[in-house]
């Protein structure tokens, strides 16, 4: 690369080398900290030691990520305007320019002045939406490219300003960019990593949203969703700090593998606090020992069955029969039945949570007994009320008349008790439904009983019915297409006070209760509001790949728009006709040739015979959720395994034996289209069987 005379290059060079410098001071600030003076107490030295400890790690320089990766030059200082001159013209000299390096934190030297400014912050915007059509005050944006933490070239582009000397690598109109098409398309080994050097205007636009509002993400493979809800979490907690540390935050994946391989992000962003879950961890109210049939695990995450539940616990309220005489000293006071079933009805008709009401009924009736008292001319106070609540004769009316129900031995006897099922189901479930989720075998207790995942959900619904569950202030939730209507309400009550950011593609929906439509799905989240955004636009997946994938959607999301990539690499592509497992391998051998991931992915059947070949090549390979190394690239993933996770390099085996996996033809040209999907620099499809027809005709050699 060529540089003009006083080198550029070596300018920015300096500049991440003192901004380093600087980071690290402020590191060593943080741990020089003496706070054996500063908390009244142990407890609050534990905390504050603990936030210390949480900075400093906050502030780590991770050597193969760059501190800065983008500058802007803005013609007046951000928030300020500059005068015009006495021709009405505003000079514009190269020294007026307020010049800003944008990171993926803040970083200040001794006196506070900025090094590098967080890519969150307002003055960063312009950096991912600026263009020469809206050049929002920039007059130059440059971005740099990095080998191993150090800055090896960088690319400018002239938005607006007084004409300049192009410099090297200029990239002219903003989305042509060459630096951002190779970190676009750099090689993946390891985890999932950030993309605030090549956020997209359109990505920009929902990263940036509000945090009261919520916001669904429609976007097909390679469309940037999962790193866009992350980028949501990061920047969220930047413009809400103090809220969302009260509140928390909680990002759901759909598995353990797809959770350790995005796990990385945030804390490459300097945020370390986000905790993160399957929907699975959330509901974890009993042992999962068991699984249901399709057709039964349909009906149970059908949210009818939260009114079913409701209709049970409720059903454990009876109307009393008899009064209650509480005793206090010589005197007894008498609430008559009439009066008592008035009060239960009234807390029925409020509508509250079944324990909370249940917590509330001993008081009503203590105050109706504090009425009596004062009407007969004595002067109780709350000790008294308290004191009545607390009788024994209360105590029991309590129970008899409105008992405490454990959750799960609720779900047990509907599951169990056919008779109790069908009282509480009637009108809402058919028999052929009702017969569905009936165990054959019923269990005897709780802790015997075999479990599903689906009935896991059905007790945190009975559970909440009872209780409030805890509200967090944002939560995202990615592959949310797999999600059923009751896992739906289940993630929806985790944020009833708060937002979410939902991340799905419809056409990805593998299970037989994929969600149908995003309107639907919301509803049942509890959020109808929310904003749908779709993107359309892949900066992963080689044409040539998506291209041939996409002649799956009509047959799976005929409403979709399918995805068009930007990449300016086709990729490599291909589909070849093998005789065994043996061919298989050597496809394997042939990509692992060329630098970065390779995944094989293949039908959950098909894996053992895999992995016996790759065994017997002396290949060595990882399972889903395994990081890569240098050494050890190859990853044998299941088909079931594979929504989430990318590689530079796939080879899809037997595309028929992944669609026969299935339940049904659909669902697997569903599982398919993921698995086709996984690839950002290459595809090889092999198959001994014929192409499924959906895809025959698409073959390209």
């Amino acid at each position: 690369m060529s540089t003009s005379v006083d080198d550029p290059l070596a300018r920015e060079r300096s500049h991440l080398s003192a901004s380093r410098s600087a980071l690290r001071a402020m590191r060593e600030d943080v741990e020089a900290l003496d706070i054996t003076d500063v908390t009244a107490n142990w407890v609050n030295a534990e905390v504050l030691a603990r936030q210390i400890e949480e900075r400093v790690k906050a502030l780590a320089d991770l050597s193969d990520t760059p501190l800065f990766f983008g500058r802007l030059d803005y013609l007046h200082a951000p928030g300020t305007e500059q005068a015009e001159g006495a021709d009405g013209e505003r000079p514009q000299p190269e020294a007026a320019y307020q010049t800003l390096h944008i990171g993926r934190r803040h970083v200040h030297d001794h006196d506070g002045d900025p090094m590098v400014i967080d890519w969150r912050a307002p003055v960063s915007q312009p950096f991912y939406r600026a263009s020469r059509k809206d050049p929002m005050d920039v007059a130059l944006r440059r971005r740099f490219g990095y080998t191993r933490g150090d800055i090896t070239a960088y690319e400018d582009e002239h938005l607006s300003g007084p004409e300049a000397v192009t410099l090297s690598g200029s990239a002219g109109e903003a989305g042509t960019s060459k630096l951002l098409q190779q970190e676009i398309e750099r090689p993946r080994v390891g985890p999932m990593r950030d993309i605030v050097a090549t956020i997209q205007p359109e990505q920009d636009e929902i990263v940036r949203s509000g945090l009261s509002g919520t916001v669904c993400v429609q976007g097909g493979p390679g469309t940037g969703k999962t790193a866009v809800g992350l980028h949501r979490v990061a920047y969220l907690l930047y413009a809400h700090r103090e809220r969302l540390a009260r509140t928390g935050t909680l990002v759901i994946g759909p598995n353990r593998s797809f959770l350790h391989y995005i796990e990385q992000v945030l804390p490459a962003l300097g945020e370390l606090t986000v905790r993160q879950a399957t929907v699975d961890d959330l509901v974890a109210h009993v042992e999962i020992k068991g699984t249901d049939e399709a057709t039964a695990a349909v009906v149970k995450g059908d949210a009818r069955l939260a009114e079913v539940l409701r209709r049970a616990l409720y059903a454990h309220v009876t109307m009393p029969a008899e009064p209650v005489v509480v005793v206090r000293g010589s005197r007894r006071w008498r609430i008559p039945a009439y009066e008592l079933e008035q009060l239960v009805r009234e807390l029925l008709d409020r509508d509250i949570r079944y324990g909370a009401a249940r917590e509330a009924l001993p008081q009503r009736i203590a105050h109706a007994v504090l009425v009596q008292m004062e009407r007969s001319g004595e002067a109780p106070d709350d000790r008294v009320q308290d004191a009545v609540a607390r009788n024994s004769a209360v105590k029991a009316a309590v129970k008899a008349v409105w008992p405490a129900v454990d959750p799960a031995k609720l779900v047990l006897r509907l599951l169990s008790d056919a008779e109790f099922l069908a009282v509480h189901a009637e009108g809402i479930l058919d028999a052929d439904e009702q017969k569905a989720i009936l165990w054959a075998k019923p269990a005897r207790s709780v802790r015997s009983a075999k479990w599903s995942a689906a009935d896991a959900v059905l007790i945190d619904e009975a559970t909440d019915l009872i209780q409030r569950t805890h509200s967090l202030g944002h939560v995202v939730l990615d592959e949310a297409q797999d999600l059923s209507p009751m896992q739906y309400r289940a993630v929806g009550r985790r944020c009833t006070t708060g937002s979410a950011t939902v991340l799905g593609d419809l056409a990805q929906g593998t299970t037989p209760w994929a969600t149908r439509s995003w309107q639907e799905a919301l509803t049942h989240l509890g959020k109808p509001e929310a904003l749908v955004e779709e993107l359309t636009a892949g900066f992963r997946v080689p044409t040539d790949v998506i291209t041939y994938a996409s002649r799956l959607l009509p047959h799976i999301a005929p409403g979709l728009t399918p995805v068009v990539s930007i990449r300016e690499n086709p990729g490599h592509f291909e589909v070849r006709p093998v005789s065994g497992a043996e061919d298989v391998v050597e496809a394997c051998a042939e990509l692992l040739r060329h630098e970065g991931s390779t995944g094989l992915i293949a039908a959950d059947a098909r894996v053992p015979e895999l992995s016996r070949a790759l065994a017997e090549a002396g290949i060595p390979y990882l399972g889903p959720g395994e990081e890569t190394t240098q050494d050890t690239r190859l990853t044998l993933v299941p088909a079931s395994l594979a929504k989430g996770l990318e590689y530079d390099y796939v080879v899809l085996d037997e595309p028929r034996a992944v669609i026969d996996g299935e339940p049904d033809e659909r669902t697997g040209l569903r599982r398919l289209y993921v698995a086709l999907t996984r690839a950002v620099s290459g595809l090889i499809v092999t198959h001994a069987a014929g192409l499924p027809p959906q895809l025959a005709s698409a073959t390209l050699h």
